[in-house]
């Protein structure tokens, strides 16, 4: 099989443009002619129909056809099949739990990292693309039987991330300190924060931050670093253990 490709994007909609307006240009030129049909997976709304229905329109204008799993009465034999997988947003705990429910950590791991398919996904999509889903942002509303993800990448992303307002006078902790949090506990991987209209481009081994917002690098133990749409970063996809430099 060919290398992972991934287009791992924060947020599906950004400010004053429609469903994936702001990345459309980026998921044509990742896709490329040679994929006709995208698999979509909608596990993370409620409305799998009316969220297929956007997603179908969306893809079609790029010119590819769309197939959502879960109009497959055989999930798993869908995944097999599949030319590139789109993973979009909504809640990441029901996302990760129906993933489980449906067998399909192993195959879309497979497909991604041993067949080389195309990966896109957006916000919550882009969570389980990750080592786990403990950095997403949202409620646990739904209990998956592991926050571990797809691990399609070895460490964490925080998509619609947060810079802290100055004029704001909300006491509770910033996204900052949320992650900080997160790794006081031992062993816990790089955290990348993007924000609303970046993404991360994965080729293989090399890792490229593109859009146009930049993003927000946590290592644990280290003071955040920032850095511009352009940056390298692929020594991220190296090793999880990026604490121990």
């Amino acid at each position: 099989g060919g290398p992972r490709r991934l287009l791992l994007v924060s947020n599906s909609t950004l400010h004053g443009g429609g469903y994936l307006g702001h990345c459309q240009q980026h998921i044509k030129s990742f896709l490329g002619e040679k994929v006709k049909r995208v698999l979509f997976v909608p596990y993370a709304l409620h409305d799998r129909d009316a969220y297929a229905r956007t997603a179908r329109e969306k893809f079609e204008s790029l010119g590819y056809g769309l197939d959502s799993i879960h109009e497959s009465c055989d999930p798993v034999e869908a995944v097999r099949k599949s030319e590139a997988i789109f993973i979009g947003g909504g809640n990441t705990f029901r996302l990760l739990k129906a993933l489980y429910d449906n067998s399909l950590i192993q195959e879309i791991r497979k497909r991604v990292l041993e067949d080389g398919i195309p990966y896109v996904g957006s916000s919550a999509g882009t969570n389980v693309a990750t080592i786990s889903i403990n950095t997403t942002n949202d409620m646990p509303i739904v209990y998956p039987p592991s926050l571990q993800a797809l691990g399609l990448v070895p460490f964490n992303i925080n998509p619609h991330y947060l810079d802290p307002d100055v004029k704001s006078t909300h006491m509770g902790e910033t996204r900052e300190e949320r992650i900080r949090q997160y790794h006081e506990e031992p062993n816990t991987p790089p955290v990348l924060g993007l924000r609303e209209g970046a993404m991360l481009l994965v080729e293989g081994d090399k890792a490229t931050l593109q859009g146009v917002t930049g993003a927000r690098l946590f290592l644990r133990g280290k003071k955040p670093t920032e850095h511009e749409p352009g940056t390298d970063f692929s020594f991220l996809l190296i090793d999880s253990n990026l604490q121990n430099l």
